[in-house]
């Protein structure tokens, strides 16, 4: 494959995955993290196709270019399929790391993951059909991915802090799911009719959806900094597990005040000190929550806790 297709072919991901990272206003997600996401993405192709293969060869779909064709074509085999595949595979590589702590994060993962997997195909398609193929893809398949993994992000994001809440995550994953297998499905119906007016639709269609998925990731990054799923919790000094004051007394070390010692239960400036329950080392945390999930700064383990 020529250097500059290959480059054609992979450009526009990279431009994407740069953009989201920029918007990424508090404690940016590590570049470590997001190209194993990215991976898992392309890995999850694999699967997918697979899938794809065993839907088209038991279902009848009808005369290629027939409405009956595209619709089925487009939201059984392509969408369902690539979309779940997609999530299982982000749900895999991110919903315990200890990163994801805030709503914008689930948005950086899920376009992680699509673009991983746009990138892969992308380069397939353009292997085989060349520099208009690759010019075409750049502006509308790829970053018809990308929005799709917005949206997957968007309700990703919001069953982990349901989670991390007591809540259910039952609607989230859901709408996880059928938000942009419904994005996918539209726009391969329209791109596998072929016609003129569909065409025409498609464009406009794209054209929206970048305008609202621009839209929709100015917001969540705008207001990413009040949408942490945990309470502001503060390491401790405690010179590290099981360590005692000189008086017999378990304590810990203030780093602000020299001298101070500060025991579980203790409430000082609003915030109660606790122990981590794995790792033993002391935190403070926001008092007067409730029954809140708490993250420990140390080991980044959670657990429950009254506050």
């Amino acid at each position: 494959m020529d250097n500059r297709l290959m480059m054609l072919a992979i450009l526009p991901g990279i431009l994407i995955i740069i953009y989201i990272y920029r918007m990424d206003k508090v404690e940016k997600e590590p570049w470590p993290l997001i190209l194993k996401l990215m991976l898992f993405g392309a890995l999850s192709c694999v699967p997918a196709s697979f899938m794809e293969s065993a839907i088209e060869s038991s279902v009848i779909m009808g005369p290629e270019g027939s409405l009956s064709y595209a619709v089925t074509n487009a939201f059984l085999v392509a969408a369902l399929c690539e979309e779940i595949c997609k999530y299982l595979f982000l749900r895999f590589g991110a919903w315990n790391n200890r990163e994801f702590g805030y709503r914008f994060d689930g948005i950086v993962y899920g376009v992680a993951v699509a673009v991983g997997f746009a990138v892969l195909e992308n380069i397939l398609y353009v292997m085989q059909y060349g520099f208009y193929t690759a010019i075409v893809r750049a502006v509308m398949a790829v970053p018809l991915h990308a929005f799709c993994g917005v949206f997957m992000g968007i309700f990703f994001g919001a069953a982990k802090q349901a989670q991390v809440q007591g809540r259910s995550t039952i609607k989230f994953t859901f709408l996880a799911l059928i938000v942009p297998m419904l994005i996918h499905g539209i726009y391969d119906s329209l791109a596998f009719l072929g016609s003129t007016e569909a065409s025409v639709v498609l464009l406009a269609f794209v054209l929206a959806m970048y305008i609202v998925s621009i839209r929709v990731i100015r917001r969540f990054s705008r207001d990413d900094w009040s949408s942490g799923f945990y309470p502001d919790t503060q390491p401790l000094s405690d010179g590290g597990p099981g360590w005692t004051s000189t008086t017999g007394n378990r304590g810990f070390g203030d780093t602000t005040s020299s001298g101070y010692r500060a025991y579980p239960g203790d409430i000082q400036d609003g915030k109660l000190i606790m122990l981590c329950p794995y790792c033993q080392r002391g935190m403070r945390v926001p008092a007067g929550l409730g029954k809140v999930r708490v993250r420990c700064p140390h080991c980044g383990r959670e657990f429950e806790e009254t506050t």
